[in-house]
C-alpha cells in the first residue's frame, strides 16, 4: 500500500504551528540530546580517571608496605622463593623454613615489577596483610598454607570491585567474599591481586578503558589473549605462583598457551561458580568454569585437590562431593589417546601442529597406543550450537552492557556487530554469503533465537551433539584426546576479530569435558617460514588476518591441549602430567 505524501509546511499550517517556533523545537532538540550525551561521557570520563586514580593509590600504597618490609628484613631471598614449584613452596612454608611474610611481599614485589611492564594487575588487595595474620594464627595449616594467589577481575572478594570492565559497576563494593576465595582462605591461601580482563568479559584481547592493555610477558609486542590474560601475563612473568581464572570458550586455555603457562578447566560444576558475576549470567547450555593456572601441572592439581574439600561442598551444595583423586592422577597406567592435529575448522599454524606430532611420538616412545580421532562436525557446534547459544537473545544484554560505555578500541569490531538490529544482521548475512560464508553464518548466529521453542529445540541439540561425540570417543575406546590449542601469541589488535578461530577450545566448553594446556616448544625459524604459505582451511578473509595475527613470532610459547570425559578431571590432568614430564625429559636429552 502506498502511503500519501505529507507536505510539512501545510501540516504546519493545518496545526497552526508557527514555522519559526516548530524549528526552533526541533533545533532546541537535537540541542538537548547532544548535551545529553556529552554530559553523560563527561560522567563516564570522570568516573574512569577516578579509577585510574584510585588504582595508582593502590600501587604506591602496596610499594611502600613493600619497602618498609624490606627495610626491617634486608636479608633478599627473593630469588630462591620465586624459583620454587608451588608443591616445594607449601612444603617449606608449613614446616617454617618460609614465613608467610617472606613470600607475600616477595611475589608482591615481583608482580608490581611484571605489572609496570605488561599491564595485567588492576588491584594489590590491601587486606592481604590483615589475612597474613589470620594465616598465622591458623591452628591447622591448609594444603595453601602462606601461599599467595591472584585471582581474576570478576572474580568476588570482600571490599573490591568485580566491574568486568564496564564503568557502570565501579561503584559497586563486594560485600561478600565467592565460595572459591572462601574456600581458598580456608586452605590458608592469601589473596593478593586481582588481574586485568576485557571490557565485558566476552574477548580474547586484554584491553578495556578503566584499565588498559596488558601485552604478553614474554614479547610485548604480542598479546596475552583473553578473558583471563592478565592472570596469563601475571604468571606467565613469574609475579604469580597460582591464580584463578574462568573459562566460557578458552578464555583460561588460551591466556595459558599464549604466555607459556599450565591451564586447566575442569567439569562445570566441579568448582563453585558462586559470586562470580559475568554480564551473560543466565547462559545454561554452555557454561562458565573456574579452574586454576600456575606454572606447571603439579601445581594445578595442588591446587585442585586444596579447593575440592568438604568446606566447598558445605558453602555450595550445587557442587558435587568429590574429593580429589590422587590415586587417578598418580597413576601410570599406559593410556589409549587419540589425537588429531586439526578439527578441519581452525588449522592450527605449523607450530602447533608440529608440536601434536612431536608430542605423539614421546607418548608413543613412552608406551601409551595413540589412536587418529576427528571430532564431529566441529562448523556446526561453533557456529550452530555455540555461537547460537551465546548470542541467543541476538546480543540485547551486551549491548546494553556496552552502550553505557566508552567503548574499548579493541572491541569496536564485535560491538558493531552488538548493536545491529537482527534485520540488518540478515541483509548483511546474505549479502556477503558468496564471499564469505563463515561471516556470514555469524551473522545469522549473532540474531539469537526467535521463540522459547527454538531455544529448546537448541539445547536439546546441544545434548545430542555431546551423545554423538562420546559415542565416537567410545566407539574407539579413548581414555583421553590430545589436540591442538590457540597460538602462538598474536599481534596487538587481532584477538578482537578473531575469536572464531578458538574451535579448538570451544569445542570442549559446548561439551563440558575437562581440558588442560600446557607449553611442550618454542616458535622456530623453520616453523615461521612454513607460516608464510599458510593458507587455513577457508582461505578467507578471517584465515588471511589469523594468519597475519601469528607472524613474527620466533620464540613465543608452543603448547598442546589435553582432554578428557566428564568428570575425568584427575585423568586429565594425569595426561598433561605424562606430557610434561616427556617434554622435560626431551629438553634435558637435548
Amino acid at each position: 500500500m502506498k502511503l500519501p505524501e505529507v507536505d510539512g509546511g501545510k501540516l504546519l499550517a493545518r496545526l497552526d504551528v508557527d514555522p519559526r517556533l516548530a524549528c526552533a523545537l526541533v533545533c532546541g532538540s537535537v540541542a538537548a540530546v547532544v548535551i545529553v550525551k556529552w554530559t553523560r561521557r563527561r560522567q563516564i570520563t570522570r568516573r574512569i580517571e577516578e579509577r585510574r586514580r584510585e588504582r595508582a593509590q593502590n600501587l604506591q600504597e602496596m610499594q611502600e608496605a613493600l619497602l618498609h618490609f624490606r627495610r626491617q628484613h634486608p636479608s633478599d631471598h627473593s630469588e630462591s622463593i620465586l624459583s620454587l614449584s608451588l608443591p616445594a613452596l607449601t612444603e617449606k612454608l608449613r614446616e617454617g623454613s618460609l614465613s608467610p611474610e617472606s613470600v607475600l611481599y616477595t611475589y608482591m614485589g615481583k608482580a608490581m615489577e611484571v605489572t609496570q611492564e605488561v599491564n595485567c594487575v588492576t588491584e594489590f588487595i590491601q587486606e592481604c596483610k590483615a589475612q597474613l595474620q589470620e594465616v598465622k594464627q591458623m591452628k591447622e595449616k591448609g594444603l595453601l598454607y602462606g601461599v599467595p594467589v591472584s585471582i581474576k577481575e570478576h572474580i568476588n572478594l570482600k571490599g573490591t570491585r568485580s566491574s568486568c570492565g564496564l564503568v557502570q559497576y565501579l561503584n559497586i563494593e563486594v560485600e561478600e567474599d565467592s565460595v572459591i576465595v572462601q574456600v581458598l582462605k580456608k586452605q590458608g591461601a592469601i589473596v593478593f591481586a586481582k588481574t586485568n580482563v576485557p571490557q565485558a568479559i566476552y574477548s580474547f584481547e586484554t584491553s578495556n578503558p578503566l584499565f588498559g592493555q596488558t601485552v604478553n610477558p614474554v614479547n610485548h609486542t604480542k598479546l596475552p589473549a583473553g578473558s583471563t590474560g592478565g592472570e596469563g601475563a601475571l604468571i606467565g612473568g613469574g609475579g604469580s605462583i597460582l591464580g584463578i581464572g574462568s573459562d566460557l570458550g578458552g578464555s583460561i586455555r588460551v591466556p595459558a598457551s599464549f604466555c607459556g603457562i599450565s591451564g586447566f578447566k575442569p567439569t562445570v560444576p566441579r568448582l563453585s561458580n558462586i559470586g562470580v558475576p559475568t554480564p551473560l549470567k543466565g547462559l545454561l547450555p554452555v557454561l562458565l568454569g573456574l579452574g586454576p593456572m600456575a606454572r606447571d601441572v603439579d601445581s594445578l592439581a595442588l591446587c585442585m585437590k586444596a579447593l575440592l574439600c568438604d568446606h566447598m561442598f558445605r558453602l555450595d551444595p550445587s557442587v558435587p562431593p568429590i574429593p580429589f583423586r590422587d590415586e587417578v592422577y598418580l597413576s601410570t597406567t599406559p593410556l589409549r589417546i587419540g589425537y588429531y592435529d586439526t578439527d578441519g575448522y581452525t588449522r592450527p599454524a605449523p607450530c602447533m601442529r608440529r608440536a601434536i606430532h612431536e608430542t605423539k611420538a614421546l607418548l608413543e616412545e613412552a608406551g601409551h597406543t595413540l589412536v587418529p580421532f576427528i571430532p564431529p562436525r566441529i562448523d556446526y557446534a561453533v557456529e550452530e550450537l555455540f555461537l547460537k547459544v551465546l548470542f541467543a537473545d541476538g546480543c540485547d544484554i551486551l549491548h546494553e552492557e556496552l552502550k553505557q560505555n566508552i567503548i574499548d578500541p579493541n572491541l569496536k569490531e564485535p560491538y558493531f556487530l552488538y548493536q545491529l538490529s537482527n534485520f540488518a544482521k540478515r541483509i548483511l548475512a546474505f549479502v556477503v554469503k558468496p564471499v564469505f560464508k563463515r561471516f556470514a553464518s555469524m551473522m545469522k548466529a549473532a540474531c539469537g533465537v526467535r521463540t522459547v521453542k527454538e531455544l529448546w529445540k537448541k539445547n536439546a541439540a546441544v545434548q545430542s551433539y555431546t551423545e554423538e561425540f562420546i559415542s565416537k570417543w567410545r566407539m574407539l575406546n579413548l581414555d583421553v584426546v590430545l589436540c591442538p590449542v590457540l597460538g602462538p601469541a598474536f599481534n596487538k589488535g587481532y584477538p578482537g576479530n578473531l575469536m572464531v578461530t578458538a574451535s579448538s577450545t570451544i569445542l570442549y566448553n559446548i561439551l563440558n569435558f575437562p581440558a588442560g594446556v600446557l607449553p611442550v616448544s618454542t616458535v622456530t625459524e623453520e616453523d615461521e617460514r612454513e607460516l608464510k604459505d599458510f593458507k587455513g582451511h577457508h582461505n578467507d578473509f578471517w584465515d588471511k588476518e589469523y594468519k597475519k595475527a601469528m607472524e613474527r613470532g620466533v620464540g613465543l610459547p608452543v603448547a598442546v591441549q589435553c582432554v578428557a570425559l566428564p568428570w575425568q578431571d584427575e585423568l586429565c590432568l594425569q595426561f598433561m602430567k605424562e606430557v610434561e614430564r616427556l617434554t622435560q625429559e626431551k629438553r634435558k636429552r637435548k
